[in-house]
């Protein structure tokens, strides 16, 4: 039996890991797994040490609230090591936690497989020292990230987007023969994580209304799996009481494909948004200070993965003050009525799918991890 530790620290990161393991698990069917993660990991096996749910949150202030319980997180995923050691780590994302763990692994024998790279060609370039040092290899979404990492030395391989897969290609409204007979329909995807819904749901419902004042406009509001549905309807009666919403908890993107436009929180969402084809806008607020660090860290053209990928600014992004109800319901509202700003936008993003990669990233990604499990006897 081979036994391996797993930490994924956000939704995103979980379900990737979950779809991996899934994929590890036909070549290592008694695959022993801990660690830390949420749902989808859970669901695929894992005895979960503690929920990743706890410690998600985005900002260098918004950290510091959650960082005795995470913490007490790494204590515990060491003392179980301690107690039973895994044959390989399989470390997912969430860098500021996973690359502290990595260096306690690399102490203690354990080997390290990364998979999704932390963000170090953007900021804070000297992680990739400790990168090359702890871990064994390390599994890169995209083709550029793999040459980055190689020139330092550093064991990568390029696995694909695990989005291609996941996320499948279905009709977009825009393209029926009459895409507004029932009606114009907004999507709202304030995040998955309680930090970015606190940061962006109340902008995204004034801007709502905003709109919904001079067009006739469903709101749908999507939820992520790792929120819980009761929150977000409490958080709509508090802050748009006069406000229609539908909550969507299910077929997710169906929903997106089926909507004229979408306000969406930076992240792997825009990803979804983008490969699914339907226009949108990206948002992005952090608490002043966590900004202030941001900007003297990051050096980046876009903070959108959408815009990263596609190497131009073809969705627009909103950052801090000006992801305000007034600005947010301008761009919305561009895109509903001026054809060329909507077609531009998705003709762009009908280069997202080829821009990921091919499919089977998942299976890609468990195949470099068989090959690191130590070979059993």
């Amino acid at each position: 039996m081979s036994r391996l530790l797993v930490a994924a620290g956000e939704a995103s990161g979980d379900l990737h890991a979950a779809r991996l393991i899934s994929a590890l698990r036909r070549d290592v069917p008694d695959l022993d797994l801990f660690g830390l993660g949420s749902d989808e990991l859970v669901a695929a096996g894992m005895q979960q040490i503690a929920d990743s749910r706890e410690i998600s949150v985005v900002g260098i202030t918004e950290v510091l609230k959650i960082l005795g319980r995470a913490k007490a997180i790494f204590r515990s995923l060491l003392e179980e090591v301690d107690r039973n050691p895994p044959d390989l780590a399989l470390l997912v994302d969430f860098p500021d936690f996973n690359l502290r763990l990595a260096r306690e692994l690399h102490r203690r024998g354990i080997p390290v497989v990364y998979y999704i790279s932390p963000q170090v060609w953007a900021w804070r370039q000297g992680r990739v020292r400790l990168i090359a040092k702890c871990v064994r290899r390390i599994l890169v979404l995209f083709s550029f990230e793999a040459d980055w990492y190689r020139e330092r030395g550093v064991e990568a391989m390029h696995v694909g987007h695990p989005l291609v897969d996941e996320v499948p290609e279905l009709p977009q409204i825009w393209d029926s023969a009459d895409p507004t007979e029932n009606g114009l329909r907004l999507a709202l995807l304030p995040g998955s994580r309680r930090s970015e819904i606190r940061a962006l749901l109340p902008a995204m419902l004034a801007s709502a209304e905003r709109v919904t004042r001079t067009r006739e406009v469903t709101t749908q509001l999507i939820c992520a799996p790792s929120i819980d549905p009761e929150e977000l309807r409490a958080s709509c009666r508090e802050l748009a009481p006069d406000l229609a919403v539908e909550l969507v908890t299910e077929d997710r993107f169906a929903t997106i494909a089926g909507s004229h436009v979408v306000l969406c929180a930076s992240g792997t969402a825009t990803l979804e948004v983008g490969l699914l084809g339907t226009p949108m806008v990206v948002l992005y607020r952090l608490k002043p200070v966590s900004y202030w660090l941001a900007r003297a860290l990051v050096d980046l053209p876009a903070f959108s993965l959408v815009n990263l990928v596609l190497e131009e600014n073809a969705v627009p992004e909103l950052l801090q003050g000006e992801a305000n109800p007034r600005r947010i319901a301008e761009e919305a509202l561009r895109i509903l009525d001026d054809e060329p700003t909507r077609s531009r936008q998705r003709a762009a993003l009908a280069r997202v799918r080829p821009c990921l990669g091919a499919t089977g990233a998942s299976e890609r990604a468990a195949k470099e991890v068989l090959a690191c499990l130590p070979a059993r006897v």
